[in-house]
């Protein structure tokens, strides 16, 4: 006769059942550690009790994190200014099975910075009782520091099996041996189960809707500073989103006019979170008022105009808050393939035809990322192994596949689809190490263009490091095609970037501010050496050059007339074309900024070794944000002219074309139309704009369109490294066995 031992191990089960269990009724049982079915934790957050002072001004923005088996399955809001706070937030979490517990942490929350630790505690899930409401009561504590006191967090819990998931089971001999149906029915139930809880982890992942909010302007704020006026600016958050506005210098009534999109989850409340800040160098800001908007009060497709009052200060903010249907962006198998779809394929296709110009004209194109694996990936645990996921990323649209775990060569084989609002956009993929108690190891990132793109290849990219300058180990296995609609790409190129709301704060930098100046001091050498040739001419140093010089002086003046501005810079773009092709590149790669970049790596990477040991820039705050100012214009300054540059230089060969095009037209019309005409259009254009549109957001056509063009050190960091046939895992093997 078998015993369950034996048809484990005859059968490879993952795990067997001890006994029947029946939660039809209303035991009170603890639950047993071999049950396997699945089940709803209904969490109730009620309140904290002092809590850790982590503010100077001996407060905390505290909230809290709850997670499972490595995986942050909740995260509560921020109550600000409050060491007992109030958050009665009620959380509904599908869990597996009970042998992983409940893990809390609590955070103070500070923007820009990184949030600061305030305490954790476990919950073993398996003394818990079935379907009876619990109150529980949690110390928090620092593994670090583990007699000091951080406060209580006050939780009631409800742990019930999932209805229609979890069967009475009855696995006795008798039917082990006369039922082979038993066992598959057996496997099925656990396949399904699996999977089910797959979907919920994948569709947790995925957005509803879109939030699009404009920015428009404050009213009466409170004068925070000893002038009578403030530095007004405002935080957004919506869940793990968040974005900053820029600062308004010495006023009371600032115009932001900011616009900038968040995904709604349906899992996931629909309040924003609102603060508006006075900006203070050399000191904490201070706090001018927070406002909340509740986004299931709002009807969709709609544009709500809001005026909000500030909570626990003065004035009002102006909102424009629009909510949409979400684009399409899905996460699928290999089997699930849109493209290969013949049906599927022709409507894509169609959507983003010539004759759909001017249908939705946000809707640039249409993105599929195909994640097949990745091989000899760098060793993150003691180990001797990796638990590696890889995240997607194309602006503020993100995704990412599940971990496989104890792999360094782990196949993902999953699909990823994105809807394309700018075909300049940069598609990231980063490969993560998955850590149970803190935050994740980055083990390598490549950064793909999108106009860079070869449809339907399969390609094996060389992970690079954090700042995208050199090969790290690895390297990462993607097919990806790009569908997209070229005319409303060209137009979405005259409007405003959209801006990342994730991207981290600029730090100072020596390595950084040094990279910064060579690269301005570079271009502004262009312009003086250009000054000194004319300037040459002038002194007859090289007779022929100076007769040729002053010859062709006389015959432009006087032939001049101003369309031939553009026509000049259109044939400036066709002769590099034409030395281009015929093989005659005057294109030199940029072997200064690559030296800095990599100096800049090791810099920071002396920087992580040292972050508890803060330097002496850290504590003089007024110098450290003056230094990250003139860092920052110079890289502006640098960059524009290297935009410049590599627009004439076809770099990006799409914007070179459209900036092709744009001459000829203007050349066209500075030729026919007196200059007064346009001149006069443009200037009854910018006097009525507002008249006609009141909220619009002001921008520059050619500064955005240089935007969309590469700097040298995205040049640099966009660039494709040639994979070491001697990293292969398969070559590796060969020559082992040789």
């Amino acid at each position: 006769m078998l015993d369950t031992c034996k048809l484990k191990s005859a059968c490879n089960l993952p795990f067997v059942y001890n006994k029947k269990i029946n939660t039809a009724g209303t035991s009170n049982a603890a639950v047993p550690l071999a049950d396997p079915g699945m089940y709803q934790l209904d969490i109730t957050l009620r309140r904290g009790q002092s809590l850790a002072a982590r503010d100077r001004g001996g407060t905390s923005d505290p909230y809290v994190k709850f997670k499972i088996g490595g995986k942050e399955v909740f995260r509560s809001k921020i109550i600000h200014k409050n060491l007992n706070p109030v958050w009665e937030e009620k959380a509904c979490i599908l869990v597996e099975h009970l042998r992983e517990p409940l893990y809390i942490k609590v955070f103070d929350y500070d923007f820009g910075l990184q949030d600061d630790f305030m305490g954790s505690a476990f919950l073993d899930l398996t003394q818990l009782e079935l379907n009876r409401p619990t109150d529980v009561t949690l110390t928090l504590k620092d593994p670090h520091y583990p007699d000091h006191y951080l406060g209580i967090i006050l939780l009631s819990i409800i742990l019930t099996p999932k209805e229609g998931e979890h069967r009475d089971v009855d696995l006795s001999e008798n039917e082990v041996v006369g039922s082979y149906f038993s066992v598959k029915s057996f496997f099925w139930r656990f396949q399904t189960q699996s999977l089910r809880l797959s979907d919920v982890h994948r569709k947790s992942q995925l957005w509803r809707g879109i939030v699009s909010i404009t920015l428009i302007e404050g009213r009466d704020l409170k004068a925070m500073d000893s002038n009578g006026l403030s530095d007004p600016y405002v935080k957004f958050r919506l869940g793990h989103q968040k974005y900053k506005s820029k600062i308004m210098p010495k006023t009371l009534n600032p115009q932001w006019r900011e616009q900038f999109d968040f995904h709604l989850y349906e899992e996931r409340g629909g309040i924003i979170d609102i603060t508006a800040w006075d900006k203070d160098a050399g000191k904490r800001d201070d706090f001018i008022g927070r406002c909340q908007v509740d986004l299931s009060a709002l009807s969709r497709e709609q544009t709500h105009k809001l005026e909000l009052q500030l909570e626990e200060g003065e004035g009002h903010l102006v909102l424009l808050v629009t909510l949409t249907a979400s684009a399409t962006v899905s996460i699928s198998d290999l089997s699930v393939n849109s493209l290969e779809d013949q049906k599927e394929r022709e409507e894509i296709l169609r959507r983003y035809s010539p004759l759909r110009i001017f249908h939705n004209l946000k809707d640039v194109g249409f993105l599929q990322v195909k994640v097949i694996r990745a091989e000899g990936l760098m060793v993150a645990d003691v180990t001797g192994k990796s638990d590696p996921f890889c995240v997607v990323e194309l602006n503020n649209d993100r995704l990412l596949t599940h971990t496989v775990y104890k792999n360094l060569n782990p196949e993902w084989n999953k699909i990823f689809t994105f809807n394309i609002k700018d075909i300049h956009s940069v598609l990231e993929v980063t490969v993560y190490d998955e850590d149970r108690d803190r935050s994740a190891d980055f083990l390598g990132k490549v950064a793909i263009p999108l106009l860079s793109i070869q449809n339907g290849e399969q390609k094996a990219y060389v992970l690079k490091n954090k700042q995208l300058t050199g090969p790290t180990k690895g390297v990462i296995y993607l097919e990806i095609d790009v569908i997209f609609n070229a005319v409303k790409a060209s137009l979405r190129t005259l409007i405003p970037k959209e801006q990342k709301y994730i991207e981290e704060e600029n730090r100072l930098s020596k390595q950084l501010l040094l990279r910064n100046f060579n690269r301005m001091k570079r271009c502004v050498m262009v312009l003086v050496n250009a000054a000194f040739y004319i300037n040459s001419c002038f002194d007859w140093d090289s007779p022929p050059r100076s007769l040729a010089a002053f010859v062709l002086f006389l015959f432009v003046v006087w032939n001049f007339e101003l369309y031939m501005i553009p026509l000049v810079l259109l044939l400036l773009l066709t002769w590099n074309y034409f030395l281009i092709i015929s093989g005659k590149d005057n294109r030199q790669r940029d072997t200064v900024v690559e030296d800095m970049l990599e100096d800049e790596e090791e810099e920071d990477d002396k920087d992580d070794k040292d972050s508890e040991k803060k330097g002496f820039i850290n504590k003089i705050y007024a110098i450290q944000e003056v230094c990250i100012s003139v860092q920052n214009i110079l890289d502006e300054v640098a960059s524009f002219g290297e935009r410049i540059k590599n627009t004439f230089n076809w770099t990006v060969p799409f914007l070179s074309w459209l900036a092709i095009a744009a001459f000829c037209v203007f050349t066209v019309i500075l030729y026919f139309i007196p200059l007064r005409y346009i001149v006069l259009v443009w200037g009854i254009n910018k006097f009525t704009k507002k008249l006609r549109s009141p909220y619009t957001i002001d921008n520059n056509e050619l500064l955005d369109f240089l935007s969309r063009v590469p700097s040298d050190v995205q040049v640099v960091q966009y660039q494709e490294l040639k994979p070491d046939p001697s990293h292969s895992p398969c070559k590796r093997k060969k020559n082992n066995l040789g």
